[in-house]
């Protein structure tokens, strides 16, 4: 760890190169998601969601044939706690008795197909309209988020760390979303409350180097903005490459083992950890020195009167 602490990497010579290449890929997947759009799951989009229970374990691809030889094409099927549970999502169809009808219509198809007995354990219907008022609220939620820490920032440090700090979320956040976009990935909530989650994430790792920043700035009687910033992003390495490092070990083991009703929830948070990392260095970092922070800007300001030594008693 010591060895961690004393290294000296120029991180901001390379700011340049890394902001172009960051900005060509936001400009890629910004592509990507304009024409193309985001696979949405069935709690944006309304449906119907059914649970069944098997007797042995089943495997996926004998669910789908049983409803695809019904005609029940387009749907997400997934084990649900164990390979005895899975879960059954379809698309929304029009009114509440046209989804009851179909939802029985699936179990019979499923129970028609298996030996054992089949269980329903629950059938839940989400409207196209709820679904509507969901994606509205995950946007404005998003949306607030952002504005929310871009207050905290400005007040706690100076406007420019908050500028830097924001950029780097929205970085982040589009990053995130491209991907999904790009590889057609599921997109529900428990993808949304991933990315809520990326955007806390971010900024707690950039607030650790803005706050050594800050207190280099008074400590660092000299060197350039370039050199103090260095020097801060090594101070904190170890801390980062621990803290992201232990997080992904969970979070790729949620991913490999949690099964498909987490894949995405996991998956999301796993490219957050990683270009968040990668953007409070060379996004948010490198957004404040582009703003022209100097020491001026973080030294505290003196009290009125100090210079004079104080106002003398009468």
């Amino acid at each position: 760890m010591s060895a961690i602490n004393e290294l000296n990497i120029d991180f901001m010579g390379i700011r340049r190169p890394a902001v172009i290449l960051s900005g060509v890929i936001l400009l890629i997947l910004l592509v990507v998601m304009v024409f193309r759009g985001f696979n949405l799951g069935l709690d944006f989009t309304g449906g119907t969601v059914l649970e069944v229970g098997y007797q042995e374990p089943v495997e996926l691809s004998e669910v789908r044939a049983a409803l695809e030889s019904k005609g029940f094409t387009g749907a997400t099927v997934q084990h649900f706690g164990s390979r005895t549970e899975v879960m059954i999502r379809l698309a929304p169809q029009e009114g509440e008795e046209a989804s009851a009808q179909m939802s029985e219509e699936v179990f019979q198809a499923l129970s028609e197909a298996v030996a054992g007995r089949v269980e329903l354990r629950r059938v839940e219907f989400v409207g196209p309209q709820v679904g509507e008022e969901l994606r509205e609220q995950g946007g404005l939620a998003v949306l607030f988020a952002l504005m929310g820490i871009m207050v905290y920032v400005a007040l706690r440090f100076e406007w420019r760390f908050a500028v830097g700090a924001v950029v780097a979320i929205i970085h982040d956040v589009i990053f995130t979303l491209g991907i999904f976009s790009l590889f057609w990935i599921s997109f529900d909530l428990t993808v949304l409350a991933a990315i809520l989650a990326v955007i806390g994430y971010s900024l707690n790792d950039t607030i650790v180097i803005f706050d050594r920043i800050r207190e280099n700035f008074r400590k660092m009687r000299k060197g350039s903005v370039i050199e103090i910033t260095n020097t801060s992003i090594n101070q904190t390495l170890s801390r980062t490459i621990v803290t992201s490092g232990t997080t992904l070990l969970v979070l790729i083991a949620l991913y490999v083992f949690g099964g498909e009703a987490i894949s995405g929830f996991s998956l999301a948070l796993i490219i957050g950890v990683v270009i968040g990392t990668y953007s409070t260095i060379f996004v948010a970092t490198a957004a404040v020195i582009l703003l022209g922070v100097s020491r001026a800007d973080l030294l505290p300001v003196p009290k009125e009167g100090a210079e004079s030594g104080g106002t003398s008693l009468p």
